[in-house]
């Protein structure tokens, strides 16, 4: 273990729903790991975001949080409830990726032992490009009835997270995977397809194969393990990482990075779940995983490989397992598990 002592600031936001709840599992096991690696010390700070802010603040991320994640080193954001009705703000995570820059969205999607997968050896990372395109529902009503919508992609931003996808690469298996649309959309596509070909001549060690998004849906079924890092504008990317979740056994596994140049929040994929807000009932894990993947940013590898081994230790025995993973097993009690093993570990 090494010693010398490392301070982070971690930005917590809670969330709505079930969010308090997977959160402070996550919590749980961040502290088991503070206890197991002398010298790391994680300063957690609590702020406000989500639903329940808007009757509150009128926005869903009021001016105070921002202020308090401008100050943090990373963020560890809750599901958070999004409302459906036209005028409505954003996401709260749109805005905060749009207020960081946070160009990257970095979703893992592997088998675990005793979880059902469609096949024991996946094991990819969909890289989806975070500021653009249809996903930030920049649309109108020109008419009654007759709406448009804004898809954005420029080739900045494609070049950005093109970037990420074959450093990515480098440390995996040397393949980068292009999704587009590009015999459609031509020109928006076009432009991101070209990006990434062009970024990728600046790495040479790495395979580049490109895949239409329609087949790349049926791909993830039909041969999910031949794929390593698959790179794809926004909206596309928000689909095809739900579908690679459910391939390896649900979305109460699956966690999520948004990367920038500055700054990075990592959150479980899944949402707010209200109905089981409370019941202590719902898979901990994908926000355990998030709170992983947040420790690989900051640079404390070896308090990642921890959780990791820790969250597989548990899966394989499969005593402790909540109800998505046919369990009777309580959030918590999955939380106070995984902390266990990493004591022991």
């Amino acid at each position: 273990m090494r010693k010398m002592s490392r301070k982070y600031k971690i930005a917590v936001l809670p969330g709505d729903g079930i969010g308090p709840e997977v959160v402070s599992a996550a919590l749980k096991v961040l502290e088991a790991v503070q206890e197991a690696m002398k010298g790391l010390e994680l300063k957690f700070i609590f702020g406000e975001a989500g639903y329940n802010c808007i009757k509150k603040y009128g926005t869903n991320v009021p001016k105070e949080t921002i202020e308090m994640l401008s100050e943090t080193d990373a963020c560890l954001k809750g599901p958070m409830t999004t409302p459906e009705e036209p005028g409505s703000p954003p996401s709260a995570a749109v805005t905060i990726r749009r207020t960081f820059n946070l160009y990257a969205n970095v979703r893992p999607c592997r088998s675990f032992p005793n979880v059902p997968a469609l096949n024991p050896n996946i094991d990819l990372v969909i890289v989806r490009e975070n500021t653009e395109g249809l996903y930030f529902g920049e649309e109108f009503e020109v008419s009654p009835g007759k709406g448009i919508a804004i898809r954005l992609v420029t080739e900045s931003a494609s070049e950005k997270v093109a970037r990420i996808a074959f450093e990515l690469a480098m440390k995996r298996n040397h393949h980068v995977t292009c999704v587009h649309k590009r015999n459609i959309l031509r020109i928006t596509d076009g432009i991101f397809r070209g990006a990434v070909f062009r970024v990728g001549k600046e790495y040479p060690s790495v395979y580049l194969d490109e895949v239409h998004v329609d087949a790349m849906a049926m791909r993830l079924i039909k041969e999910p393990e031949k794929f390593d890092v698959i790179v794809v504008t926004n909206m596309f990317g928000d689909i095809l990482s739900d579908e690679a979740a459910q391939i390896v056994g649900g979305l109460g596994l699956a966690a999520g990075g948004n990367i920038g140049d500055d700054y990075a929040m990592f959150e479980p994929v899944h949402g707010s779940a209200p109905k089981y807000a409370g019941k202590n009932k719902v898979n901990p894990i994908a926000t355990i995983l998030a709170a992983k993947m947040m420790m690989e940013y900051l640079g404390e590898k070896e308090a990642a490989d921890l959780i990791q081994s820790a969250v597989i230790k548990v899966l394989k025995e499969g005593k402790v397992r909540t109800y998505d993973l046919g369990g009777r097993s309580s959030t918590f009690d999955v939380a106070e598990e995984i902390a266990s093993k990493i004591k022991e570990i």
